[in-house]
């Protein structure tokens, strides 16, 4: 999840549409298939907020592909932040594990946006409380780059090197009403020069 998301609508500009994003899916889940042999062991557990729709819609475009149900839940990694004490309280999500569990599974963990890696380091630690998989991927719809940890996506729908500069925000059509990927700039802070 993009901490640096709070895009001002002026200066963002769209990189993904609609169109584009169901494509990205579309390839994710082929990809996973292929990768996993039939997808018949995987479970997706997407992280909160908009990860979650992701994951539930490559649910959906798996079960068109292997024609069987795709296990989907939620993981929530807020309290596995290593930010917690500096962030404002914030409310818990749901962590949503479906019933036959994750032991011996393939989770592919499902996520908007990669960018230093910690929120991908919490939900492993998150994961590591609910059960054991027999291996865990990630699938991410952008990778921005500035990873500050060694993480590294299995899936990713649109690589997108950006400067610190620079923000990404991932609106999708559950929680905002549409779907696009906007690239916009943080604000200078008082008395700062922009580049």
């Amino acid at each position: 999840m993009d901490t640096h998301a709070n895009a001002h609508a002026s200066d963002a500009r769209p990189v993904l549409e609609g169109p584009d994003i169901a494509r990205v899916l579309t390839r994710i889940a082929h990809e996973i298939v292929e990768r996993a042999k039939g997808a018949d062991d995987v479970v997706l557990l997407g992280i909160p907020t908009r990860g979650v729709f992701l994951a539930q819609r490559l649910a959906a475009k798996l079960e068109q592909i292997t024609e069987r149900e795709i296990p989907c839940g939620s993981l929530d990694i807020t309290m596995y932040r290593d930010d917690l004490r500096l962030q404002p309280p914030r409310a818990l999500a749901r962590t949503e594990i479906p019933g036959d569990g994750i032991d011996g599974r393939l989770v592919v963990l499902v996520d908007d946006v990669l960018f230093s890696g910690r929120t991908i380091r919490a939900a492993l630690d998150a994961l590591n409380d609910i059960g054991r998989p027999r291996a865990v991927q990630l699938a991410v719809l952008v990778d921005r780059g500035h990873r500050e940890l060694p993480i590294r996506a299995d899936y990713v729908g649109k690589n997108l090197p950006t400067s610190l500069r620079e923000t990404v925000k991932v609106l999708v059509t559950e929680e905002d009403g549409r779907d696009t990927v906007l690239l916009g700039t943080k604000p200078a802070a008082p008395g700062e020069r922009q580049p």
